[in-house]
Formats: C-alpha cells, sequence, structure tokens
C-alpha cells in the first residue's frame, strides 16, 4: 500500500499479521485460490486517495468467484457476464432512479470521480464467502471512515453488515454535515425488502449539488 492511506495506523499495526496469515494460507496444500490478486488488493484505495473521497460506499467481502473480484466493493471485471447479483440489483434502481445504468458491471470510473468502493474485508478463498471476515480487515475499515470524516461526505451503508460501521463516521470539524444513507442491502434475499425504491443515485448527486461540487457520473465513463 502506498499513498496518502500509508499512514494509517492499521498499515503498521494490522496488516503484518494479516498478511502472514494469508502466505501461510495460500502456501497451504491444495488451498484454494485467495481473491482478488495480492496487486489488486488495495486498488480501491488506490484508486481513490483520502482527499479525493466524496462518496463512501461499503461492501462486506470480495466476490468469491474466480475472475470477479478486482479490489473495489460490488465491482467486477469488465468481461464478466451475467453479473453478479447484488450488482445486477444496483443496476436495476440506478435504472429506476436515473433511467440508465453501466453497459458493464466495472465501477471504476466511479472511483475515479471520488466514490470509495470499499470491502470490510479485502480478501477470500475462492468460493468460500465470508471467510476472511474476522480476519482483522475491519480495523482498516474503521480507520478509513474516521479519515473521510475529516470533511462532509456521503456515506452508502447497505445491508445490517455495513451499517454495523456507523459509528466509526465522525462528525466534520465538529459539525453534522455528512449524508448517510441506509438501506437494505441488493442482493436478491434482501432487495425488495428496502433496497428497491431507495433512490441513493439521486439522493447523493442532490446533495453534492446542494454543496456545489460537481454530481457522480453513475451511469457510464465520459
Amino acid at each position: 500500500m502506498s499513498g496518502t492511506w500509508r499512514d494509517l495506523a492499521f498499515f503498521d499495526e494490522g496488516y503484518p499479521r494479516i498478511k502472514a496469515l494469508l502466505d501461510a494460507e495460500a502456501r497451504r496444500a491444495e488451498a484454494p485460490a485467495i481473491l482478488p490478486p495480492e496487486d489488486q488488493r488495495f486498488a480501491a484505495l488506490d484508486l481513490t486517495p483520502p482527499e479525493a473521497v466524496r462518496v463512501v460506499i461499503l461492501g462486506q467481502d470480495p466476490y468469491p468467484t474466480p475472475g470477479h473480484a478486482h479490489g473495489l466493493a460490488f465491482s467486477v471485471e469488465p468481461n464478466v457476464q451475467p453479473l453478479p447479483r447484488s450488482l445486477a440489483n444496483i443496476y436495476a434502481e440506478m435504472r429506476d432512479d436515473l433511467g440508465a445504468a453501466p453497459a458493464n458491471g466495472d465501477l471504476r470510473f466511479w472511483a475515479r470521480q471520488g466514490v470509495l468502493l470499499l470491502n470490510t474485508a479485502l480478501s477470500v478463498p475462492a468460493g468460500q464467502a465470508g471467510a476472511h471476515a474476522k480476519l482483522g480487515w475491519s480495523a482498516l475499515t474503521r480507520e478509513v471512515l474516521a479519515k473521510v470524516s475529516a470533511r462532509p461526505c456521503a456515506f452508502v451503508l447497505w445491508g445490517a453488515h455495513a451499517q454495523g460501521f456507523r459509528d466509526a463516521i465522525g462528525a466534520p470539524g465538529g459539525g453534522d454535515d455528512h449524508l448517510i444513507l441506509s438501506a437494505r442491502h441488493p442482493s436478491p434475499l434482501s432487495a425488495r425488502r428496502g433496497f428497491f425504491g431507495s433512490r441513493p443515485f439521486s439522493t447523493v448527486n442532490n446533495w453534492l449539488k446542494h454543496r456545489r461540487e460537481t454530481p457522480i457520473n453513475w451511469t457510464g465513463p465520459a
């Protein structure tokens, strides 16, 4: 990990232990691949430095299907078809909210506009969703949320897991200028119980425009 996130305590105090555990796991005979590849593990932070963050969308852990995860929550490589079901539901809500959705599942163009797509665990064994959820990655999530809370930011918390990090979001400069959106997770199990109809994309853009900031182009690379 390099750049302006590197001053987080996690990289000196937490990550060396996690990396040692991941390296040991990878050396075990017939162990499943750890996803995403190590050089993409911190892709979300690499693409969106702290001073550029305007929106944070929290995911859980990387897609456990080889070839899907590339280090950004909910995003997949552009050739992945069909889309993961959660992402397909995100796009369905976007079409209802904005009238359009991206042509593929690669959300790196969101990241380049200041949307931090952060999973609360940054690794997963292939085929074993959630297996690294208790490895210690949550410390990084909390430190990132605390850092970006220093100035007004929009936080999109889909599902109980993401909402469990609500207490890590601080008030900017003692004020209360964040936008915090909570809704059900877009997974097929819960999307129809409070995700559909939540209109997060237009809500975030209206908040940004109210602050005289450029809205996010959610629907396709410029």
